[in-house]
């Protein structure tokens, strides 16, 4: 009997939604591609180019099925900040969230930039403006591993590559408000979310995906004080389970981290 009920709820969570449904869909449809091949990619309305659909897979995933970017804006109109929006399936989902929403989208790579310019105009996402550089501490670029697909970093492993870079933090001081501010800059957001403690007062909302690169500082701590110091309220949620983690020192898929957390961070009503 237990062993039903886990089967049939586990069946009910996989096709519960129409998301859901097409994230099956498109598991079987694009599953078996080889990594780093550019496809193109049916979603729901939409049509992306990705240059990886592995890692598109996942995004939709966590954005569409799982809904982790979902915030409660106080208007129909929300500013949006998205710092590493990667080819543009969160730029889709905030659009579909609030259609009248401004959304800043910043991404590192200028592949991957390219294609999020593509994606945004072919698709029609209105008020959308691409930035093609990487959020950072100062205006002067930055060095990064690029891997093509979700994973450049400036932990990145192989050549480096500099990219322009922009402070987030003068950005923000300029803006009265921002609805909603997402972070995934894999292994940058200590070092920015520091730099812009002092104007985070703007911010209503911020979903930020933090990530521990080994030989690296575990610095958490930088960034839980940040936000208690700035009023939020806070949640954190394994962005994916590290098994025996006391006698396995690798994140899973990855040699590079032992940690991985998604923090979602808002103010109280």
């Amino acid at each position: 009997m237990l062993f039903l009920k886990i089967l049939f709820r586990e069946m009910y969570h996989l096709l519960r939604s129409p998301e859901s449904r097409a994230f099956l869909g498109l598991s079987f449809r694009y599953g078996g591609t080889p990594r780093h091949q550019l496809t193109d990619v049916r979603f729901l309305r939409y049509r992306f180019r990705v240059p990886d659909a592995f890692s598109f897979l996942w995004q939709f995933k966590e954005i569409f099925v799982e809904e982790a970017y979902h915030f409660k804006a106080g208007n129909s109109q929300p500013l949006i900040y998205d710092c590493g929006a990667n080819v543009g399936t969160s730029c889709a989902y905030f659009k579909q969230l609030y259609p009248g929403a401004q959304i800043k989208a910043f991404e590192a790579d200028p592949n991957v930039a390219a294609y999020l310019q593509q994606n945004v105009e072919s698709n029609g996402l209105q008020n959308v403006e691409v930035i093609a550089q990487a959020v950072w501490t100062d205006n002067q670029g930055i060095e990064m591993g690029l891997e093509g697909a979700d994973s450049g970093s400036v932990y990145g492993a192989g050549k480096k590559v500099r990219v322009p870079s922009v402070r987030l933090r003068d950005l923000l001081a300029n803006e009265e408000k921002i609805d909603m501010l997402k972070i995934d800059i894999e292994g940058a957001e200590t070092v920015v979310l520091v730099d812009c403690r002092d104007v985070l007062s703007r911010v209503q909302h911020l979903f930020l995906e933090y990530h521990a690169y080994l030989g690296q500082p575990q610095d958490l701590d930088e960034i839980l004080a940040v936000l208690r110091t700035n009023g939020f309220r806070y949640f954190i949620r394994d962005a994916q389970d590290r098994p025996r983690p006391l006698s396995n020192p690798f994140y899973r898929n990855s040699t590079t981290m032992d940690l991985q957390l998604n923090i979602f961070a808002y103010r109280e009503t």
